[in-house]
């Protein structure tokens, strides 16, 4: 099975601290991989660094055997076309109404889409997630609920084959978690490849295909989805305790 993404030895730091030591990973094609471990281990910092959100101080994050850091500009726009991210604290654009929000990666990246087709596209992805009050208004009117369904939508509306999510569910009913777990579930069944953060134990078992471990900034263990025996086991696993 190929790998989309590859960690060659990556490190990071911020504010002169080391937050991701010398890691290194390998996610396959058409798999969803779980980011688990305790709070502070460096789970986000890995996912935005996984994205090319983030540029690693040492080391190379690959994206079907290029390097992100070197792709050109063109290389770079199809990354990024193929690539959909949901951040944990939805991270919408204050200055855009929602509209705006879910029109703005079409005109980037479609440019030849007319207008009707746009408008098309953003109504039945609002709908798909469970929005359906007024997309003209800014992302301040919003609940945080409603924020993470349009963080969604943004991430899924250009049909990404990678996707990326950092606690998508969060602040979410159980109603509005269940459609989103539905959607992912179909984006697997049409091959997209998943790399998720969540810190439900039914959610993690229920979708993904192995658990990556997360201690002290380092990829430092890989399970197997029938490898993990029991939900206890993969609560020790979120929670920090490596002796399972």
């Amino acid at each position: 099975m190929p790998y989309i993404i590859e960690l060659k030895d990556i490190s990071f730091s911020a504010q002169g601290n080391r937050i991701v030591h010398e890691t290194s990973f390998q996610y396959e094609e058409e798999k969803t991989i779980a980011l688990v471990g305790p709070s502070g281990c460096g789970k986000s910092t890995i996912l935005k660094l996984s994205a090319g959100l983030i540029i690693p101080d040492e080391g190379e994050v690959l994206y079907k055997g290029k390097a992100i850091s070197k792709m050109n500009r063109q290389e770079n726009l199809t990354f990024r076309r193929e690539s959909g991210f949901v951040f944990q604290d939805s991270a919408l654009w204050a200055n855009q109404n929602l509209y705006q929000m879910l029109e703005l990666p079409l005109k980037l990246h479609f440019p030849g889409m007319q207008k009707k087709e746009r408008d098309d596209r953003i109504n039945q992805i609002a709908s798909e997630v469970g929005y359906r009050k007024n997309l003209l208004v800014r992302p301040s009117q919003l609940s945080m609920g409603e924020q993470k369904l349009l963080a969604f939508a943004r991430a899924i509306i250009c049909r990404p084959k990678l996707l990326y999510l950092d606690e998508w569910t969060e602040s979410l009913d159980e109603r509005s978690s269940s459609r989103l777990i539905d959607i992912v579930k179909k984006m697997q069944s049409e091959g997209v490849s998943i790399i998720l953060i969540n810190h439900k134990v039914s959610i993690i078992r229920e979708l993904s295909d192995k658990v990556a471990v997360i201690l002290g900034g380092k990829i430092s263990y890989i399970f197997s989805k029938e490898q993990l025996k029991s939900d206890t086991e993969l609560k020790n696993l979120i929670e920090g305790d490596k002796e399972t």
